[in-house]
């Protein structure tokens, strides 16, 4: 009777292991199927959470307990039930349905998933073999992210195939519909100098720039081959990078006329090791482009702009906030306002409306630099918003209170800017609420950035609404050390779990005249 009932609910135990997958299936779609990132979510989700400490070690107990041969079957059975519920909860906190960033199941993900579950199958057939099934149940619900990652490595050269026929469709489509192409990259500031070219050239050009963040081999090919139609004049390409060679491997299909570097600063320096390395791999677009747009305001990159002058051979163009010597300089002045200079001679006084002046000073430097007339590019400027979700203001009829949604800027520089502006808001003795996760993928430079950036918020804000845990100890340590600073504004500091908690904090506190900042958003695969 035992072994009837072992014969029917081992296979079941194994089969429900399995389900842990589609929690790290999830966390590798939204990490873009790169390898390697499985490892440091696992660290993210294991490190200060004691459930999920106490879960690990209750499920390696239930594996031992299942794999004893001393041990009673019914026993056996009871003990790999229990690890095997462990396996479905760990990590504590990770969602297997997701409410930020849902499993999507697209084409790549569904072999994704059928290849990590037949390596289940296969550990499973194993452990079997040794008369271990039952404990190989309970390890694989621990075990799904390793899974995953073996997964994406052998799913990885087939993906890559796959998308080469993406990529070749779109390379033909550029040769025939031949556009002009300005190519974009950046450590951030890169899709707002995208939406501002793009606006400064209506009317002037049949402009199609990449959609939203589309700034990968992926997402340039299917702009490409959905969008890209004869009578386009010039195509603005948006191009991210996570590690040396990628950009040049867009650059080989998408040749850049006009190369722009809006920024460089320490994002995804966690991937890169340092700063440096962002710089060689930035500096792949510039290789085969006939000008190349700068922001010389950053030491890194002004000393790139003299290189590729001298030794490179380019015409450059030096974009500034500050320098007069710049070809373009956009300078914020005190009455709200940006002064636009073009070799050395004021245009215009255009209102500030949160514009970001380097990012302005690319744009303009582009369709100057494709025959706009300057009269034609000042007349529009004025007309100029920010994209969605990057230091856009608004605010909330039912309740009069200003909101400020930073929420898809993460990098140190865009975040003071952010505390700028919250700073010019709000009438005197008004609250100024930061709601904030922090910010990420700033490697050794996370803690001490976020600490910072806490830092200021207590001289600038009454409020700091910390999100989730990923970086709540630095925030809280800035936070402190603000409080005890003479002259802070700030007068509590809040924790929540998550973004939903955090906005059911500001409905309840929030009242007309206040003025809220929702610097970042990290998706609920982050704890």
């Amino acid at each position: 009777m035992a072994s009837d009932v072992y014969s029917i609910l081992a296979p079941l135990l194994v089969l429900l292991a399995t389900v842990p997958l589609l929690k790290w299936v999830r966390v590798a779609q939204r990490e873009h199927y790169l390898t390697g990132r499985m490892w440091i979510f696992i660290r993210l989700w294991y490190r200060d959470s004691f459930g999920s400490f106490f879960g690990v070690i209750a499920t390696l107990i239930a594996t031992v307990l299942a794999a004893a041969p001393g041990l009673a079957l019914p026993a056996k059975l009871i003990a790999a039930s229990v690890g095997v519920g462990g396996g479905l909860l760990l990590p504590v906190g990770l969602s297997l349905r997701g409410s930020t960033g849902k499993l999507a199941l697209t084409a790549r993900t569904k072999r994704l998933i059928v290849v990590s579950f037949a390596l289940d199958l296969a550990v499973a057939a194993l452990f079997s073999l040794v008369g271990m099934g039952l404990a190989s149940g309970v390890l694989l619900g621990m075990a799904a992210p390793m899974v995953v990652e073996v997964a994406l490595r052998i799913t990885g050269p087939l993906e890559a195939r796959m998308m080469s026929r993406f990529v070749e469709q779109a390379t033909s489509t550029l040769k025939r519909v031949r556009p002009r192409v300005v190519a974009i990259t950046g450590s951030y500031g890169k899709t707002t100098t995208k939406n501002y070219a793009t606006a400064l050239l209506e009317g002037s050009y049949q402009a199609l720039a990449s959609p939203a963040s589309f700034n990968n081999r992926g997402g340039l090919a299917r702009t490409i081959n959905e969008h890209l139609i004869p009578g386009t004049e010039v195509f603005i390409a948006e191009m991210g990078t996570f590690g040396p060679g990628e950009i040049a491997s867009l650059c080989e299909w998408i040749p850049p006329e006009i190369a722009v570097l809006t920024a460089l600063g320490p994002v995804h320096l966690e991937r890169f090791g340092t700063e440096a390395e962002i710089l060689r791999a930035k500096l792949e677009i510039t290789a085969g482009a006939r000008v190349v747009i700068v922001n010389v305001d950053i030491p890194r990159l002004a000393l790139a702009a003299k290189m590729l002058t001298n030794a490179g051979g380019k015409r450059v163009v030096a974009v500034s906030a500050v320098g007069l010597d710049a070809d373009v300089l956009v300078k914020p002045n005190d009455e709200g306002e940006l002064v636009i200079y073009i070799s050395g001679t004021m245009l215009a006084r255009v209102p500030a409306n949160d514009l970001a002046a380097t990012n302005l000073g690319c744009a303009i430097a582009v369709a100057l630099e494709l025959g706009v007339e300057p009269a034609q590019i000042m007349e529009r400027v004025t007309n100029l918003k920010s994209p969605a979700n990057r230091l856009v203001a608004g605010v909330l009829p039912e309740s009069g209170v200003e909101v400020l949604d930073d929420t898809y800027n993460s990098n140190p520089s865009g975040a003071r800017r952010a505390l700028d502006a919250l700073v010019r808001r709000g009438e005197p003795g008004c609250r100024r609420i930061v709601v904030t996760p922090g910010m990420v993928e700033l490697g050794r430079r996370q803690y001490p950035e976020n600490f910072r950036f806490a830092k200021a918020i207590g001289i600038s804000a009454s409020h700091l609404v910390i999100v989730g845990k990923t970086n709540r100890q630095a925030l809280e340590d800035g936070a402190n050390e603000a409080m005890e600073t003479p002259g802070h504004l700030l007068e509590g500091v809040v924790r929540v779990a998550n973004r939903a908690e955090a906005l059911a904090w500001v409905r309840r506190t929030a009242t007309a005249g206040d003025v809220i900042l929702y610097e970042n958003d990290l998706p609920d695969h982050y704890p």
